[in-house]
């Protein structure tokens, strides 16, 4: 359950810097905190997206048993958020550990350093290899304390939180720069943290997404025509929805309408607000998009997001594999990812499962994964990323 009430406070959700990464909800971002080990691990959501396509991002914070705490991937600092964070700082100690656990991902990395500067003692420690796109613009730019920032060292012993965290490096060159990914293991709560490559995709729409539920309503409808309702099923097919377009962007079941239709439903839309794109709605959902989520879902179990599986991670199979395969050697009963559902309740073997479309073909419908593939292949094209090794190459390290 959640450990506060919403306050009506909107001051209390601002955060000023949205310009730089301008996903919704911009400027306002309501922050929900959650106890997931007693007394030892909290969770804090926020929401982002893109034309209500909201997913939860995640950040993490652990007490140290020496006192303090470590935050994994920093959210928007907003007056609500710290307030929630100095709470656990008052009752277990000053923050003194913060990681940026990637490199090139902006909507984690514009977060760090205002969130930094609200905690004076704390160090910084970054993925390798940082980089952003299509600006590459330096820590420092992003406010960054120059003094207090470090790479984190590649091998774990040498951080000074080794005592109670071992971390593997995931660093995967992709041209222009490289997909980075910190595993965090917390050994004596056995919990495993996570950036990017894992995740498990609720049935229901998370809490976070709840407490303004007008995006799930407006990806519920089937096309332009229908009203907006607030209903609890239409609660869970907008969910389901923005799943298949935050993983897939365009999956199988989604049908985009032409210019000229979309503007002629647009003017017989019901509303036609700012809030609902003056009545645009330029797509319209076949019969068997049920059949795509739950395949996707696949009963909640943890899996490797399909953007990821055919962008990034086919491109270096055998050096992703060992990287899972040493992660999988840890002794973990959950996982907390950055986004969608969590504490994920699995085990190293389900974990190292989830990566086994490097080694077979994928298990996910070969028509919801059309659009990514034809999207690789165009990147790889222009030199955005380099085409993927067979699966039989081995990388080198």
């Amino acid at each position: 359950m959640a450990e506060h009430k919403y306050q009506q406070n909107a001051q209390d959700w601002s955060w000023h810097f949205w310009p730089l990464v301008p996903l919704y909800p911009y400027s306002k971002r309501r922050t929900l905190r959650k106890e997931i080990v007693k007394d030892t691990i909290w969770t804090f959501d926020q929401i982002q997206g893109i034309l209500y396509t909201v997913t939860p991002i995640r950040m993490t914070a652990i007490r140290l048993a020496t006192g303090g705490l470590l935050i994994y991937a920093p959210v928007a600092p907003t007056p609500e958020c710290i307030r929630l964070v100095n709470e656990l700082v008052a009752l277990h100690g000053e923050v003194k550990y913060i990681i940026l656990p990637t490199a090139s991902g902006l909507e984690h990395k514009v977060f760090v350093g205002p969130f930094a500067r609200r905690f004076p003692n704390a160090q910084v420690f970054v993925a390798p290899s940082q980089w952003s796109y299509p600006f590459n613009l330096p820590l420092s730019w992003l406010g960054f304390p120059e003094k207090r920032t470090k790479i984190l060292p590649f091998d774990s012993k040498l951080a000074p939180f080794a005592d109670e965290f071992e971390y593997k490096i995931l660093n995967i060159n992709l041209g222009r720069g490289s997909f980075v990914e910190v595993a965090l293991w917390h050994k004596s709560s056995r919990t495993l943290l996570l950036t990017d490559t894992v995740l498990a995709v609720p049935e229901t729409p998370p809490e976070i997404v709840q407490v303004d539920p007008y995006p799930l309503l407006f990806h519920a409808r089937d096309n332009a025509l229908e009203e907006i309702k607030d209903t609890p099923e239409n609660r869970r097919k907008g969910w389901q929805r923005i799943s298949l377009f935050a993983l897939y962007f365009r999956p199988g079941a989604l049908e985009t309408v032409g210019l000229k239709e979309a503007l002629t439903d647009m003017f017989k839309a019901p509303d036609k607000s700012k809030k609902a794109y003056f009545g645009l709605f330029p797509f319209r959902w076949k019969n068997g998009w049920q059949h795509s989520f739950n395949a996707l879902r696949g009963n909640g179990r943890p899996l490797v997001a399909p953007i990821l599986q055919t962008l990034i991670l086919d491109h270096t199979p055998e050096k992703t594999i060992e990287w899972a395969s040493l992660v999988a050697t840890w002794d973990f009963e959950r996982i907390i990812p950055c986004h969608f559902d969590a504490p994920i309740k699995t085990n190293p073997h389900q974990f190292r499962q989830a990566f086994a479309f490097l080694e077979s073909e994928t298990s996910l419908p070969a028509e919801d994964l059309a659009f990514i593939l034809e999207l690789e292949e165009n990147l790889d094209k222009k030199g955005i990323t380099r085409p993927p090794l067979p699966k039989s190459v081995v990388y080198p390290k």
